[in-house]
């Protein structure tokens, strides 16, 4: 299983970035290398990252000073500069809308300059949410393959944390980062899956990795529903997808972007998604895909594996481990025919059950690995 870093609950907003940063230090410079390298495969160099970043600042403080504090406690725990720590949080912005569609990159000049600043050398996901009158325990379950660069489940941690109210929070995150895939106190468990749109960084808007973390304080989809329409206004830096289920048996899956947000609802109980947009008013804004991608083909797949009636904890593996599509599946080995830079594979597996609060972990590739409950 992936290292557990455990917060006090008593600590402050600063005291808790500060515990996490000192906690998994090894793991958030790992992320630092990883990203680092894939921004200069994109032309960025790790300089020109950090400072994008920091247009990013004012943003998540609007939306909570708190978090500010914790990235900054972070970044004391871990000796690294804040903006570093930002850029891993922003690094959904910072990553073009390019990214993995194919297109050469001009990533030499990136590199070199790296190199020379003494910089360490060295997307994809498919979700399902169940609903609980579909599930076979009549609770509502969400699930997903988080899959990425392979060498990102090095810097992989199980972060239990709290919020500024005390409630308990668990989510399974790259170091550095204040959450991804997660379950709170009152059963609300959300995941993400990576959309490209055309309008992505272009504009300061709310960081998805800061947005995950600010939803885990949600007691319910309709409290995520109502704290998405009010974060209108602040915007969104890039577009992903927000799968969620929740304690009363609720499931939805949130699309946001910088052109907006849509909520695609259940069909027949259950709801999958993978990396292009299913929303109609979203549509128009969908960035080119590449070869590396497989989104479409990957959702025919799990549609059609979805309508398994009564779906629950066994139904859910066999859904994640499924290889069915070769390296294009919904769990997925890397290929070593394709760069390392865009060598996607499932880093890792989850499964919540919101009703009971219950999270499974698969640290591998699902079909090699058992889920464990964390």
């Amino acid at each position: 299983m992936f290292p557990v870093v455990q917060i006090p609950a008593e600590a402050s907003a600063y005291e808790r970035g500060l515990c996490y940063g000192c906690a998994a230090a090894p793991q958030i410079r790992h992320s630092l290398a990883t990203y680092a390298r894939l921004f200069a495969f994109c032309g960025i160099t790790w300089a020109d990252a950090r400072a994008r970043a920091l247009r990013y600042l004012s943003v998540i403080e609007a939306l909570d000073p708190a978090l500010v504090d914790e990235l900054q406690g972070i970044a004391k725990g871990c000796g690294e500069p804040l903006d570093a720590i930002l850029a891993l949080n922003c690094r959904t912005e910072i990553l073009p809308p390019s990214y993995l569609n194919g297109e050469p990159h001009a990533a030499d000049a990136a590199l070199a300059a790296n190199r020379a600043a003494g910089i360490e050398d060295w997307s994809e996901c498919t979700a399902i949410c169940v609903h609980g009158s579909a599930s076979a325990d009549g609770h509502a379950w969400f699930a997903q393959n988080w899959d990425w660069i392979g060498r990102q489940r090095a810097a992989l941690v199980v972060l239990k944390t709290v919020d500024a109210a005390g409630l308990a929070i668990t989510t399974l995150t790259e170091a550095g980062m204040l959450a991804k895939i997660g379950v709170n106190g009152e059963g609300f468990a959300l995941g993400l899956n990576i959309v490209r749109s055309l309008q992505d960084g272009e504009e300061p808007g709310l960081p998805v990795h800061v947005l995950l973390r600010h939803l885990l304080s949600c007691r319910s989809v309709e409290h995520a529903r109502e704290r998405l329409q009010a974060l209108g206004a602040l915007g969104f830096g890039a577009a992903s997808n927000i799968p969620c289920a929740d304690r009363g048996g609720e499931v939805a899956c949130f699309e946001v972007a910088p052109a907006g947000w849509a909520e695609l609802q259940p069909v027949n109980g259950t709801i999958v998604h993978t990396n292009h947009f299913l929303c109609e008013t979203l549509l128009p804004h969908q960035a080119p895909m590449g070869s590396f991608v497989s989104s479409a083909p990957r959702l025919a797949t799990a549609e059609r594996l979805a309508s398994a009636p009564r779906m629950g904890f066994d139904a859910l593996q066999s859904f994640l481990r499924d290889e069915s599509d070769g390296y294009l599946s919904i769990c997925r080995g890397p290929n070593p025919d394709w760069p390392i830079e865009s060598r996607i594979e499932s880093v890792a597996g989850v499964i919540v059950n919101a009703g009971t609060g219950t999270m499974w972990i698969a640290p591998d590739v699902p079909s090699r690995v058992p889920f464990e409950k964390v």
